[in-house]
């Protein structure tokens, strides 16, 4: 039986966006806990030329609720705008992001698989269908700063483990 889009993307997507969330909380446990300030864990990187844990979080909404925006309004662009500056706006993000991921219809999202759409940045202008672009542009992406955030917060000495990357898995009843 083959996969309709919104089975190929929203479980695996809400299942991560909770993951996020929880590295967000843990985050802010490990500030408490060492006397850091959360806002410089929201900044922490990887390396100079990353951007940090809160453009990760960001984009972890960009390419999930985000994309599947971008492919209803026929392009896709990155926002650009600066990430919210604290660990409590990044949860609120994934609180958001979780929701409306929970709100979509799969019908409808279904429906935008084969419908034209283009990725936009600066100069660079991509023609994708609404799948191939969620599918091997956002769904990639999506997994890219996903496991970016994971690892700046690693790096920084938080206790995360495997498990709090996968999030609540779909086990059988």
């Amino acid at each position: 039986m083959p996969l309709s889009l919104h089975q190929a993307l929203i479980p695996s997507f809400r299942q991560v966006v909770g993951a996020m969330e929880g590295l967000v909380d843990k985050a802010e446990a490990f500030a408490a806990e060492r006397g850091r300030d959360p806002a410089e864990l929201a900044g922490a990187r990887l390396a100079p030329d990353m951007l940090p844990f809160s453009w990760q979080i960001k984009f972890v909404h960009g390419h999930s609720l985000g994309a599947i925006e971008g492919v209803r309004r026929g392009t896709f662009s990155p926002d650009r705008s600066p990430p919210p500056a604290d660990l409590q706006a990044l949860r609120a993000l994934m609180r958001d992001t979780a929701a409306g991921l929970d709100a979509l219809d799969p019908a409808e999202l279904d429906a935008l698989a084969d419908r034209p759409m283009r990725f936009e940045m600066g100069e660079m202008r991509l023609p994708f269908t609404g799948e191939g672009f969620l599918l091997s542009f956002s769904q990639p992406n999506f997994y890219f700063h996903a496991a970016t955030a994971y690892d700046i917060l690693r790096a920084e000495g938080v206790k995360l483990e495997k498990r709090d990357f996968l999030g609540r898995l779909r086990l059988a009843a």
